[in-house]
């Protein structure tokens, strides 16, 4: 689908609805049910977002297997993850084959289209987890990202002080880097790179870095992976979620909080001014991006990558 496409409209009234993308038929079920209670939102409004939402997301999660993190019963219930594509899945959707450990081969859904995009949300998956290299080389990732977490006792204005910390070292490299609320209690951080290290090099150096990072701030900042042993009120610069098969929830993902937070791209003027995490929802990211673009599109070129290879 282009960014000239009119989504679908899914109607506010029905409980089912088959959503048209071209040629492709997506029947979505249970539009009334209420994925969130106060207010309530529901699953039909959910898929409206992403239907929404799908010109500036999709360019994001193209050609990437997909995790799948599945609400059956909402944001509040229980969920699960499922990585092999169901047999049911229609014959139009992309998949991704992946070699694992012993050599088994999952088979991975691919949202490449707002039709795979609406199918996937159609199976109560409220966030999307899509892997950091693309299917035809799924060893060698595109970016690398820091999740900055904070540590029990850290406020979010300690998580964006860390993300301006995390930014000045990055400069200080000449490594392009942008950042996004994670929707849930964080933020990310990411940058471009060139196709070629392997992911276990990539994650080695983003180890080095974020220690050396946080031994520049130790009242701020902690590299300890180990959970019990993470100081009280600091900040994690998790380096980890770079290992092989780690997911995170992708750019413009909704997230399963207390209310349907967005993970939204931010710009370094807003982290210095001040942000919440609740100021992007489902109810406004549309409105936003309209106004001030998609800030992560840096993101998607092959120029103003950084050549990891040269720091290995």
């Amino acid at each position: 689908m282009s960014a000239r496409t009119r989504p679908p409209e899914i109607p506010r009234t029905a409980e089912t609805f088959d959503a048209a993308d071209g040629k492709r038929r997506v029947h979505l079920t249970n539009l009334q049910k209420p994925f969130w209670k106060s207010p309530t939102v529901t699953k039909g409004d959910l898929l409206r977002y992403y239907a929404a939402i799908s010109p500036w997301l999709l360019p994001h999660v193209r050609d990437r297997a997909m995790v799948m993190k599945r609400y059956p019963n909402g944001a509040s219930g229980e969920f699960f993850f499922m990585k092999h594509v169901p047999d049911s899945h229609p014959a139009w959707l992309s998949t991704c084959k992946i070699k694992h450990a012993g050599g088994r081969i999952v088979e991975f859904p691919m949202v490449n289209d707002l039709a795979s995009l609406l199918w996937i949300v159609n199976l109560g998956c409220i966030d999307l987890n899509q892997w950091y290299a693309c299917c035809d080389d799924p060893n060698r990732p595109d970016y690398f990202h820091f999740d900055l977490d904070p540590v029990p006792g850290a406020t979010f204005e300690r998580v964006c002080e860390t993300a301006l910390a995390v930014h000045d070292a990055l400069e200080r490299l000449e490594m392009p880097n942008f950042a996004k609320t994670t929707g849930s209690r964080g933020i990310h951080i990411y940058v471009p790179i060139k196709r070629g290290p392997l992911q276990k090099d990539v994650w080695t150096f983003s180890k080095a870095l974020a220690m050396q990072i946080a031994e520049r701030s130790p009242q701020l900042i902690t590299a300890v992976y180990a959970k019990a042993k993470r100081p009280h009120g600091r900040v994690l610069i998790d380096y980890n979620q770079n290992a092989w098969g780690r997911t995170l929830a992708s750019i413009y993902s909704v997230r399963a909080a207390k209310r349907p937070t967005v993970s939204a791209p931010v710009t370094w003027r807003e982290l210095e001014k001040g942000v919440r995490l609740d100021d992007f929802d489902i109810g406004n990211m549309v409105a936003r991006l309209r106004k001030v673009g998609d800030l992560w599109k840096p993101l998607l070129a092959r120029t103003g990558r950084v050549d990891l290879a040269k720091y290995l």
